[in-house]
């Protein structure tokens, strides 16, 4: 029963959370019914010579970081084991 009303109270609360915010986004929206809606459009061209902006920057840092991953996914395990017996007479 407790399992049930924990559900049920997460439920609740996370569609109330959700109802919000679906008002708040309809808030923001102009519509077609507001009264002079002015639309201005700019447009503007720039270069980009920054190393973070090409694909390929980022495409090299991705495989790094796999490596780097499996290396230290890879590097805690090994197939070889050792053990030490010790016999007391």
């Amino acid at each position: 029963m407790k399992q049930f009303l924990q559900r049920t109270w997460f439920g609740l609360t996370m569609s109330l959370m959700l109802i919000v915010m679906n008002i708040a986004a309809f808030a923001q929206d102009a519509g077609s019914g507001a009264a002079e809606v002015t639309k201005t459009t700019t447009t503007s061209t720039s270069s980009s010579d920054n190393w973070y902006a090409a694909p390929w920057v980022w495409v090299v840092g991705a495989i790094v970081v796999v490596l780097i991953l499996f290396a230290l996914i890879r590097g805690g395990s090994s197939t070889e084991r050792s053990s030490t017996t010790i016999i007391k007479e």
